[in-house]
């Protein structure tokens, strides 16, 4: 079992200490660039966390296991609306900022009830696939064009704790070298520890027996998703709401355009049809739920959370076997 329970706790190790770097030097860099911490949480922070999921979805699709695949994309953006918000917000209230929620969260939305709409109907064709990453690439360009000088402002200022109508911002000293570096190998270390910590999960479910559309939608879709789980709540203690509820909304948006489209561009297949008749449904469902919680005062308080966090274990009771 060492074998098993190593690659299981370095994973974690290297989850916790990445997640911190990864942070601090999202926050640095989108000072450096004059971006708000929103966009890097979208961008560089939201998509490189779910860099654990394209990996294992591209490779289980080669493997011939779409219920690994498509279990872990779906399994993913579930977890990080019930568990990952969930937990975040208990630990400490995530504030939303309006643009997010206008902007970003319906994105998030409008994507999963794309995904759960087309996965019945159709399959995840090379065609899918490809308008998939288009319009991936146009959330980028449009989150990033919204972008404006007077709300980096407001932003920065927030982050200092100061009032912008009074004090001016100071302008962000020093290079880019490194704060990327830190992001960089922030996210180098979560992505090798998510690594781990899906193999060592992966070969545990296995030596009980467990369905493999179930290992995809529960303990792989987890276990790839703990960059996102390590990152939020590091995020939500140092008070980087932004980037805290701009890593989910990237990473959901992310699993379905940037990792749908890219398992079904280069192995195109069915989604399975209990993923596609109940686990998509859902992930609609509580899509819904948090932006109704975040909509209410722009704010998911403890309570919320505590809801969600319930809502993710009377899924896993439901599906496992």
């Amino acid at each position: 079992m060492t074998d098993i329970w190593l690659p299981l706790l370095a994973g974690l190790a290297l989850l916790i200490l990445g997640g911190d770097l990864l942070v601090r030097g999202s926050v640095r860099v989108a000072e450096r660039l004059g971006v708000s911490p929103l966009v890097i949480g979208l961008t560089l922070v939201g998509f490189g966390t779910s860099m654990p999921e394209l990996v294992t979805s591209v490779q289980a699709a080669l493997a011939g296991s779409p219920g690994i695949a498509y279990g872990n994309i779906v399994g993913s953006n579930i977890a990080n609306i019930l568990l990952i918000v969930g937990a975040s917000a208990i630990l400490f209230p995530i504030a939303i900022a309006s643009q997010a929620l206008r902007r970003d969260a319906v994105v998030m939305l409008a994507v999963a009830v794309a995904f759960a709409g087309l996965a019945p109907l159709v399959p995840m064709s090379r065609l899918v696939g490809v308008a998939f990453l288009a319009v991936l690439c146009g959330y980028i360009y449009l989150a990033f064009r919204q972008e404006s000088a007077g709300a980096v402002a407001t932003k920065a200022a927030a982050l200092e704790g100061v009032d912008p109508a009074v004090t001016p911002a100071a302008a962000p000293r020093g290079g880019l070298a490194v704060p990327l570096g830190l992001a960089v190998g922030g996210l180098l270390m979560v992505v090798f520890g998510g690594s781990l910590l899906v193999s060592g999960a992966v070969a545990l479910a296995e030596s009980f027996g467990i369905p493999e559309t179930v290992i995809g939608l529960t303990i792989v879709a987890i276990g790839t998703s703990m960059p996102e789980l390590v990152t939020s709540i590091v995020a939500a203690v140092k008070r980087q709401s932004d980037v805290a509820f701009g890593n989910i909304v990237g990473s959901n948006i992310y699993n379905i355009l940037g990792i749908g489209g890219a398992t079904a561009l280069i192995a195109p297949g069915p989604v399975p049809e209990g993923i596609a008749a109940f686990d998509a449904l859902l992930m609609v469902g509580v899509s819904v739920a948090l932006v109704a919680f975040a909509a209410t005062g722009l704010r998911i308080v403890r309570w919320e959370g505590a809801v969600l966090l319930a809502g993710y274990g009377a899924y896993v009771w439901a599906i496992w076997p």
